[in-house]
């Protein structure tokens, strides 16, 4: 499994360049490493210092680099949905339609980008991979992909199944999808069957991203108070997304004590304003070594307890709301579901508090 390593924060602040020098430094210390880029300009061959394509390319020993083209993924892509319908329809209906003809929402290359990073995780070629990725909230949406969507999957099955209407469909259900599918299903694997292998995609995708070791994000910014702001509030969106972050790198010498303070506990690197990527290289930590870094989230069944880190947001913003198993939390514009376990299952939520960057609840 690949260690996937990504940035976040605000533009102009250097993420670009940060993740440049963290796969030199990476690769000077032996690991194989794919930088690769959603960003389709020339700027970032200009600050690699070459041009790179749309598949892997060795440019140095140890050092892989690819550039995202969005077109070029959602072609491939869709050929993977056409296999995928072929498999279970009868009869095709998108063989006429050609993923070149297709396009994109805003976001979506994010998720692209991120899909074709688990298939080159999957070739096991790699140590590390480098995600120069958008740096911000799209790319938090895109890491949090998997769990919304299984949420969706799940929520939605169960209310197909509860409802008059799937009672009233269910004699049909069978006899109906024997004619258009290649196999029968009855009303309850109706939703299920064809989508096992997807939940199995989602559900590796959940557990690398609350991994630390195998996926974590690192927030790059200055003195700009702007960029402050963007920062914290990037790292509280990533932490209700389930997204680890491991630390901040200031990319600006002589850091103001009192605003690195703000982003407590986590360490803090100042890197040099220097446009020299192996003097950078030089000043960053190993950012694979993941040291003691607060958890997302944390569930305590013995005290009844469970608490979410969101630092950036204050209780004013912090909205809670139970629904029979779950419990889903809003702050900002990201919500998060929380699927409670034995033995805190089903059990109302007795008080909430806010305490030291930590939403705490009590069951």
């Amino acid at each position: 499994m690949a260690h996937l390593i990504t940035f976040l924060g605000k533009g102009g602040v250097g993420c670009t360049t940060v993740a440049i020098a963290a796969a030199k430094r990476l690769a000077k210390n032996g690991d194989r490493v794919l930088l690769a880029t959603q960003d389709p300009s020339p700027a970032f061959g200009l600050l690699l210092g070459r041009s790179v394509g749309v598949e892997p390319e060795e440019i140095a020993p140890n050092f892989w680099a690819v550039q995202f083209d969005t077109p070029f993924l959602l072609a491939k892509g869709w050929e993977e949905i056409k296999e995928m319908e072929a498999k279970y329809l009868r009869f095709s209906t998108l063989k006429n339609i050609y993923g070149q003809e297709l396009g994109t929402f805003p976001g979506f290359e994010s998720a692209l980008g991120l899909y074709e990073i688990r298939n080159y995780n999957a070739s096991q070629k790699f140590d590390v991979i480098v995600y120069d990725g958008t740096a911000d909230l799209a790319l938090i949406s895109a890491l949090g992909v998997p769990e919304n969507t299984n949420w969706y999957i799940r929520r939605f099955r169960e209310l197909i199944l509860e409802s008059d209407l799937g009672k009233a469909l269910s004699p049909f259900i069978q006899p109906i999808t024997a004619a258009i599918f290649n196999v029968s299903w009855s009303l309850e694997n109706f939703a299920e069957q064809p989508l096992n292998e997807t939940k199995t995609l989602l559900e590796e995708g959940i557990d690398a991203v609350s991994d630390p070791k195998r996926a974590i994000a690192y927030l790059v910014t200055n003195n700009d108070p702007i960029a402050i702001a963007t920062a914290k509030y990037l790292w509280g969106s990533a932490q209700l997304a389930g997204v680890n972050v491991g630390g901040v790198f200031w990319n600006r010498e002589g850091a103001d004590r009192q605003l690195t303070a703000e982003f407590s506990p986590l360490s803090y690197t100042e890197l040099p304003q220097s446009k020299d990527l192996e003097a950078i290289a030089a000043a960053l930590p190993n950012i694979r070594e993941v040291g003691d870094i607060p958890k997302p989230l944390q569930i305590d069944t013995n005290n009844r307890q469970v608490k979410v880190f969101l630092p950036g947001f204050d209780k004013k913003q912090v909205k809670l709301t139970q629904y029979g198993t779950e419990i889903t939390i809003e702050a900002g514009d990201r919500r998060r579901n929380i699927i409670l376990p034995p033995p805190l299952t089903g059990q109302p939520v007795k008080g909430a508090k806010f305490q030291d960057n930590y939403l705490i609840l009590s069951l």
